[in-house]
C-alpha cells in the first residue's frame, strides 16, 4: 500500500464546483493496483459531470478519466505489474461477459463501470483501477502526452467504426480536442482532404498545423463541395444537421460530440435512401487504449501542442472556469 492512508482528492458533487477533500486512499482489491497520477487531463465530459448532468455520472465522485502514473501498490494476484511501473489505463472497467463485451464492444457493457465519472477517477493522489484496464507505457511517451492516450484513443475509435480514411475527403466539426486529434488522424491516415470548421478563427491556424487543408467559419465558404466522411466533434445540433447536409453519395457521419439527450436533428430520409449515406455513433474507445500508446510514439509530439493549461488539484475551480471560459484546448491537473 502507498506509505500514506490519507490522500487529498476532488470531488464533484453535482453543483457545478470541485471540492478539496481528504479522505483514505483507495482500498487494494485482488487483482487490482493503486497509481499515483502524474496528470489528469479536464475535459468538457468532466464539466457536464461536475453539473451533474452526464447521463452516465454518479455523484459524488472523485473525476478524472485521462491520466497516467506510475504503480503506488500492488493487490493480490497481480503478476504482471510491479511498484514504479509507468502505466496508463483505459478508464472503462466492463464485465467481459455480456453480448458486448463479447464482439469488443466493452464501451457498450451492460454494467459498464468508469473511473471519474460512475467510479472514483484520478484526480487525487491515488486511483485504484483493475490490472485488466492498465497497460506499461514506453518510457518514450511523456508525461505531457500520457494523459493524451485517452482522447486519442477515443478518436481512434471513430476510425475503427467507419472504416478506412485513406484518399477520404473529410470534414470536420469542432477544432477542441478531439476534432484536432482527429484532423491529426486523418493526416496519417492519407485522408486526401481535410476540411475544419470551427467558429472561433482563433483555432484555425492550429487546425491547418495539425493536418487540415482548409479551414471555414461555416459552409459558407465551401462552395458547395461534398464530403466522403463528416466527423462531428461538437455536439451542435446546427453542426451535425449541416454535416448531414454535406455528405456525398456513400457518405459517412461520424458522431463524437456529446449532445443533449433530448435534442434532435432533422433530416432527410431520402437522402439517406438515395446517397446510400451512413450514420455511426462512436462512444469513448472500446479497446483502443493500448493502440492509442503506440500510436501516440508517432503522434505524441504534436498531441502536446494541445496543452494549453497547466493547474493543481487545489486549483480545481480556476481550471473548471478557464475551461468554461473557451479559451483552452486542454487543461491538465497535477500535483
Amino acid at each position: 500500500m502507498p506509505k500514506k492512508s490519507e490522500m487529498t482528492a476532488v470531488v464533484f458533487d453535482g453543483d457545478g464546483t470541485g471540492r478539496i477533500v481528504s479522505m483514505p486512499v483507495p482500498a487494494l482489491e485482488k487483482g487490482w493496483i493503486i497509481i499515483a497520477p502524474v496528470a489528469s487531463g479536464l475535459c468538457g465530459t468532466d464539466l457536464h459531470i461536475a453539473t451533474g448532468d452526464f447521463p452516465f455520472g454518479r455523484l459524488p465522485v472523485i473525476p478524472g478519466h485521462e491520466f497516467a502514473g506510475f504503480v503506488s501498490a500492488v493487490g493480490e494476484g497481480v503478476e504482471d505489474f510491479a511498484v514504479g511501473d509507468w502505466v496508463g489505463a483505459n478508464p472503462n472497467i466492463s464485465c467481459g461477459y455480456c453480448k458486448m463485451c463479447k464482439i469488443g464492444a466493452t464501451n457498450l457493457c451492460d454494467s459498464l463501470a468508469a473511473a471519474g465519472i460512475s467510479l472514483n477517477g484520478s484526480m487525487a493522489d491515488f486511483v485504484a483501477v483493475p490490472q485488466s484496464v492498465a497497460i506499461k507505457l514506453s518510457p518514450e511517451i511523456s508525461q505531457l502526452q500520457a494523459p493524451l492516450i485517452e482522447p486519442l484513443s477515443c478518436v481512434l475509435h471513430a476510425l475503427e467504426r467507419s472504416g478506412s480514411w485513406e484518399s477520404q475527403k473529410m470534414i470536420i466539426f469542432g477544432a477542441g480536442t478531439i476534432g484536432l486529434i482527429a484532423a491529426l488522424l486523418a493526416k496519417a491516415e492519407g485522408a486526401s482532404e481535410v476540411v475544419v470548421i470551427d467558429p472561433q478563427e482563433l483555432r484555425h491556424e492550429l487546425a491547418e498545423e495539425f493536418g487540415a487543408t482548409q479551414t471555414a467559419i461555416d459552409l459558407t465558404d465551401l462552395d458547395g463541395q461534398e464530403f466522403d466522411i463528416a466527423l462531428d466533434a461538437s455536439g451542435n445540433p446546427g453542426a451535425i444537421a449541416s454535416a448531414i447536409s454535406i455528405l456525398g453519395k456513400r457518405g459517412r457521419l461520424i458522431q463524437m460530440g456529446v449532445t443533449n439527450p433530448e435534442l434532435t436533428v432533422a433530416f432527410s430520409p431520402y437522402e439517406l435512401y438515395a446517397k446510400e449515406l451512413t450514420f455511426i455513433g462512436s462512444n469513448s474507445l472500446a479497446e483502443q487504449y493500448e493502440n492509442a500508446s503506440h500510436r501516440m510514439l508517432q503522434l505524441g509530439p504534436m498531441l502536446e501542442k494541445l496543452i494549453t493549461g497547466s493547474y493543481r488539484l487545489s486549483e480545481i475551480n480556476q481550471a473548471m472556469a478557464a475551461m468554461r471560459s473557451g479559451e483552452h484546448l486542454k487543461i491538465q491537473i497535477r500535483d
